[in-house]
């Protein structure tokens, strides 16, 4: 008997071993700050924990339940019994206090401690209390941007921080969509170091053929983001190179997280930061999430980018992106979409003329308008791009037009598209989703029937069978299971020998 990995692919009744390993490209992973923390090792998060900046971001994302339980023990000096801290919720949220008890132990926030009598007890991580104490109480060292500065001669209001955080955040953006050109698609400039991290995060990859960056199946599925998603995804990317930068990650993370917590509109001191600091500073400067008129400038002024790139309640903030993006009237959207698949996007941003085009086929254009059409070739495009017809269905109803709102509230609609576009979109999907692969190893070449059925048999048992053809002797294990079957084999092979 041989046995050689392989994949299995089936569709319907089909009974055929593919003679390739297919794998199917990996979609743009896009963790919260949660996620992002609980990937991080128990050593890392004992230091990011030094911080009070960084302890105050964790509380406030933290469940709801969650933050009543920390706040009811913070200011206790002794482990409180699981038994109490379970009783503050009624049972029928049992599932739910289990479940946030979880997530502060993966973060790092409480642990399991003994209680005089030998009971079972929850404590905080002395880390977090003691640094979440200063950062609601006060206390410890102040914040690195917190020194006090004479009236800006030149001060900048928050219209303007708006437009300025744009304008940057666009370049990245332009240029991903030029794939690799040296300028955005309105010639803006994007720094090397802006194309590395898109290069390191997997949003952009090098050509085979001349090495300049193209776009990838995960960069398709990062522009079709909420400008708030992209800009922390963005960031949690940079972060990764902090290290290789030679920049203190801890120290990063914590003035990231002071600049979630200023004031939009208000000047802020960069003296008496560290060189690494500094250097960050210009790299957000870079990015957006902060204007600054000089380089040597003591001042610097956090945009809404940085505000608000870790809160759960900033749609107000992308929904102000997305009209930045476009000239139409403010929180409006753009576009129209008819039963017979014909778009129609009322704007002049050539961002949003392709991003439209990753998935239309784009008919004209006029000043202020763009004429499209979904079409079963440019929607397969895009599948083939990485984007799912979810995030194109998404993408439509967030820009869609009042018209449109109205429209669909009257006949009872879910969605504000035609339902039959909808469907249509997601049928077209599922025509590209009639074949499934499996990773597996097969088995083949028995000597006798008798020792086929055994070892099938066995691999039915315990669950690891995809597939198996008792007349030609050849069946196909899971990858996972394929330790057992060949400990199996080789355990029966002795024995009957």
């Amino acid at each position: 008997m041989s046995e050689a990995k392989n994949s299995q692919s089936s569709s319907g009744n089909s009974k055929s071993a593919s003679s390739s390993l297919i794998t199917k490209p990996a979609n743009l992973e896009c963790k919260d700050l949660e996620e992002y923390l609980k990937s991080r090792p128990p050593e890392v998060l004992e230091k990011l924990y030094n911080y009070p900046a960084i302890c105050l971001a964790v509380y406030r994302e933290l469940p709801e339940i969650a933050r009543q339980f920390v706040i009811r023990i913070l200011f206790v000096e002794q482990p409180i019994p699981q038994a109490v801290v379970s009783s503050w919720a009624s049972q029928v949220y049992a599932k739910e206090n289990t479940s946030v008890s979880q997530v502060l132990t993966e973060l790092g926030v409480w642990r399991s401690a003994a209680y005089p009598g030998g009971l079972a007890a929850w404590e905080l991580c002395p880390t977090f209390k003691k640094n979440l104490k200063i950062a609601l109480l006060g206390g410890g060292r102040p914040w690195s941007m917190s020194n006090a500065l004479d009236p800006d001669q030149k001060s900048r209001d928050i219209d303007f921080l708006d437009t300025y955080a744009m304008s940057r955040w666009r370049c990245v953006l332009h240029y991903m969509v030029g794939a690799g050109s040296s300028k955005g698609m309105e010639g803006e400039g994007i720094s090397p170091d802006a194309v590395r991290i898109l290069l390191h995060a997997n949003l952009m990859k090098r050509d085979e053929t001349d090495g300049s960056p193209v776009i990838t199946r995960q960069g398709f599925q990062f522009l079709l983001l909420d400008t708030q998603a992209q800009v922390w995804h963005f960031m949690l990317q940079y972060l990764d190179t902090c290290e290789a930068r030679g920049l203190n990650l801890p120290e990063c993370l914590s003035m990231l997280f002071q600049l979630s917590f200023s004031t939009l509109g208000r000047d802020y001191s960069s003296e008496g930061l560290s060189t690494g600091l500094l250097t960050f500073l210009q790299h957000l400067r870079e990015f957006g999430l902060v204007y600054q008129r000089k380089r040597k400038e003591g001042r610097f002024y956090p945009t809404r980018l940085a505000h608000n790139i870790t809160s759960k309640n900033a749609s107000h903030a992308t929904t102000l992106a997305q009209d930045q993006e476009s000239n139409a009237t403010k929180d409006k959207g753009y576009i129209i979409v008819e039963t017979n698949y014909r778009v129609y996007a009322y704007t002049d941003s050539n961002l949003q003329v392709a991003l439209l085009g990753l998935f239309t086929e784009l008919l004209y254009r006029f000043p202020n308008l763009v004429v499209g059409v979904l079409t079963r070739d440019s929607v397969r495009q895009a599948f083939r791009g990485g984007i799912t017809a979810d995030q194109i269905i998404s993408y439509l109803e967030q820009h869609a037009h009042p018209t449109m709102l109205t429209v669909e509230q009257t006949i009872n609609s879910k969605s504000s598209l035609p339902p039959t576009v909808v469907d249509q979109i997601k049928l077209w999907e599922n025509e590209r989703n009639r074949f499934t692969y499996t990773e597996g190893v097969v088995y083949n070449q028995f000597l006798s029937q008798a020792d086929f059925i055994t070892l099938r048999d066995y691999a039915q048992s315990i669950g690891v069978m995809i597939w198996q053809n008792e007349r030609i002797r050849t069946m196909v294990v899971t990858k996972n299971g394929h330790d057992d079957v060949k400990k199996f084999w080789k355990r029966y092979s002795k024995g009957g020998s």
